[in-house]
């Protein structure tokens, strides 16, 4: 390439990032960033560490917490470019649960949940602290399930007082599962040879390098067992049912918003508006103000949203191969998850 045509690409590139910036900054003056940000400070309440914005107005020393879990309950670490966090963000979630704890104004939570599940330790964690809020602050939850709130994200629904569906929200998919990909065969059919040496006869468990064991699957689905016990001990406790009966609807199946009302394992229909409403009701905290948990969006979100959209796109073909490789390599773990990991 001769230096003509390198100069071209440079000033292609200071192109694209200068434009990028200029869009980003444009988006946040449309917004008017001065007045968002004073909005943001009003609704940051005294001593809370985390921001705030009121989705109602009414008493600060009477609140519903508005929390919500949008995606897969994981604590993956992941960030975009430029540190921007990606979906459910599982430590800051576990923050505002501690925020909450610990506020003595707060005297309800309404938890809308959108979630086909996730790992079964994150998914215990958020499930501890939630009883934990109700053990020692005595304050009432509210489910709002959205379209999804499957497996892990019935479980962290579980202990809530009332469970609020629409009649075609997805849930149930009570069960665990545990996969792993073996390519042990097509690594034959191209002469591909894995070398392992290993301490015994298990370290390579649920390796794609060989086949599944007698051995192997009896240890793993002894782990996969406990965690099912301790599954359904959540649904029989959370919703007051006798185990034979979460049982019954306890095979993995899912369900719909109005199965899950027949089977016991939701209470009524609503949005979350009206679960709002219901809570304040049943409660007496109508003049409670509501608030949920700030997400204004920093630069570098914006820019990174930016070049994920020009660069992230790719072929169908690119994309499955991505998709493919992601699972490469990785360690198989436990999962309360409907659907693909």
């Amino acid at each position: 390439m001769n230096t003509k045509r390198w100069i071209a690409l440079g000033v292609a590139a200071l192109l694209l990032v200068g434009s990028t910036l200029i869009s980003a900054l444009l988006n946040i003056s449309r917004t008017n960033f001065a007045e968002t940000m004073n909005q943001v400070m009003k609704t940051t309440e005294l001593g809370s560490n985390l921001g705030r914005k009121t989705v109602q107005e009414g008493s600060n020393t009477s609140q519903i917490a508005l929390l919500r879990v949008e995606g897969a309950i994981q604590d993956t670490g992941e960030t975009s470019l430029l540190g921007a966090t990606k979906g459910y963000n599982h430590q800051q979630f576990l923050k505002q649960l501690d925020d909450i704890k610990n506020d003595i104004n707060v005297k309800g939570i309404v938890l809308a949940v959108n979630s086909p599940g996730g790992g079964v330790l994150e998914s215990k964690q958020v499930y501890e602290k939630i009883k934990l809020i109700q053990q020692s602050r005595k304050i009432p939850v509210y489910v709002s399930m959205g379209a999804t709130a499957a497996s892990g994200g019935y479980y962290i629904s579980a202990p809530a007082d009332k469970i609020f569906v629409d009649e075609e929200t997805l849930t149930g998919s009570i069960g665990v599962i545990m996969q792993s990909m073996n390519f042990s065969k097509l690594a034959d059919k191209y002469g591909v040879k894995f070398e392992t040496i290993k301490t015994g006869p298990y370290k390579d468990i649920m390796s794609g390098s060989r086949e599944m064991t007698d051995g192997d699957r009896k240890i793993l689905q002894s782990m996969i067992d406990d965690s099912y016990k301790r599954f359904l001990k959540v649904v029989s406790d959370g919703r007051n049912m006798p185990m034979d009966q979460v049982k019954k609807v306890a095979d993995g199946r899912v369900i719909n918003g109005s199965q899950a009302v027949k089977a016991g394992l939701a209470d009524d229909f609503g949005y979350t508006e009206d679960v709002i409403t219901a809570l304040k009701k049943d409660h007496n905290l109508k003049g409670s103000k509501v608030f949920e948990y700030d997400s204004v969006e920093s630069l570098s979100s914006l820019f990174s949203t930016k070049m994920t959209s020009f660069f992230g796109g790719g072929t169908v073909e690119t994309q499955a191969i991505s998709k493919l490789m992601s699972h490469y390599g990785t360690t198989p773990r436990l999962m309360y998850m409907y659907g693909e990991e």
